[in-house]
């Protein structure tokens, strides 16, 4: 079996970690199983360096396309391009995508138009919000690809209601959690705590990066100001998105108890998530990671494609109500935040089943 891994941006890459330490599990009992790791280049700074890859345990990539930046329309023709060729050079027998970015759709799309199976890890979630760029590249993605690795039984229903046949559905889990519970040992106190006061080091975790929230200037503002007196008494540690960073600049904002500290690698974000009072997010990825470890957490958003975080786990959505954001850093102050559950399957051994799955598929053809 010859897999083709692509990923593209940071969370792509805590997604295919536990499936490439799956893989090399595999070939280590004598299993036939190659693969290559292609990076497409989609985001790149200085956070995603060598030291994130070793963190995760993740080898070079076999080959980084370089296609950051532009348009989503240039971005996406950029990949496909340089995907293509990758292809026509190494044809494997399935290529796997994981998450919703524009690389997921593009070389899903490039893969089926050369006759090559496309598996789709985290398939099915949906958000409802056609606004959302991730919200079109899942139903794109998931309208054309072979093999559905879902997180939830809900995204399987997702699936069977768009008359995807249940044989090509798996309900495997969560690659995400099983970087989370396999990395938890290893989490990293970041650098920047010895500048903080010991007596105050209570502390929210803020993240905003989503346009619907950073791009406009006053609405930015006000939300953070409101964060910043509800949060009084606590720091708010606030690694800042480059997206958001510029319109910060911009706008010149500074507040006291909301410390902005530069995108954390990702042992030291999970030591901020796991030792914080609460979170403020409009991230999904990060719900997930909060349910887990049991941290209440508050997203920005109106809707949601992990609904089982709030069904199940520890996250409140609060939309854009100022009033109902304050009601809820309140609750957390004052510890009457709901106890969660975690989900069926996140249990850290997802991407073994992944593995287990296509190699029965695919286990007879020559490598």
């Amino acid at each position: 079996m010859n897999i083709s891994i692509v990923a593209g941006a940071r969370p792509n890459f805590v997604k295919i970690a536990p499936i490439i330490r799956a893989i090399e599990s595999s070939i280590k009992k004598g299993l036939p199983i190659k693969y290559r790791l292609i990076h497409t280049g989609q985001h790149f700074d200085n956070a995603m360096s060598a030291s994130f890859f070793d963190q995760l345990g993740i080898p070079n990539p076999d080959i980084n396309l370089e296609c950051a930046g532009g348009t989503q329309a240039e971005q996406t023709a950029s990949i496909m391009v340089k995907f293509e060729k990758e292809l026509f050079q190494f044809k494997p027998d399935i290529v796997l995508v994981v998450g919703d970015v524009n690389s997921t759709m593009a070389c899903t799309i490039t893969a089926k138009k050369l006759c090559i199976d496309v598996a789709h890890v985290e398939a099915g979630i949906r958000s409802g919000d056609m606004n959302m760029p991730e919200e079109i590249n899942r139903i794109i993605t998931d309208s054309i690809c072979n093999f559905f690795f879902t997180t939830t039984k809900q995204a399987s229903k997702n699936l069977e209601m768009l008359q995807i046949s249940k044989e090509k559905i798996y309900f495997v889990g969560n690659t995400m959690i099983d970087s989370l519970l396999f990395h938890l040992d290893f989490i990293k106190r970041p650098a920047f705590f010895k500048d903080i006061s010991d007596s105050n080091r209570d502390y929210f975790l803020l993240t905003l990066h989503r346009p619907s929230n950073v791009d406009n200037e006053e609405k930015l503002h006000s939300l953070l100001n409101r964060i910043s007196d509800v949060t009084k008494g606590y720091n708010v540690i606030f690694p800042v998105h480059p997206r958001t960073k510029k319109i910060l600049q911009h706008i010149k904002f500074k507040n006291n108890n909301i410390i902005e500290v530069e995108p954390q690698q990702y042992l030291e974000f999970i030591y901020l998530i796991k030792n914080a009072k609460g979170i403020i997010t409009d991230s999904g990825g990060i719900t997930e990671e909060a349910t887990i470890l049991n941290k209440p957490c508050i997203t920005l958003r109106n809707s949601t494609e992990r609904p089982e975080t709030v069904e199940i786990g520890t996250n409140e959505l609060v939309g854009e109500d100022l009033e109902n954001l304050q009601h809820s850093i309140q609750s957390i102050i004052e510890n009457k935040w709901k106890k969660g559950n975690i989900p069926e399957l996140w249990d850290g051994h997802t991407s073994e089943r992944i593995i287990s799955i296509l190699y029965s598929h695919y286990k007879w053809q020559s490598i």
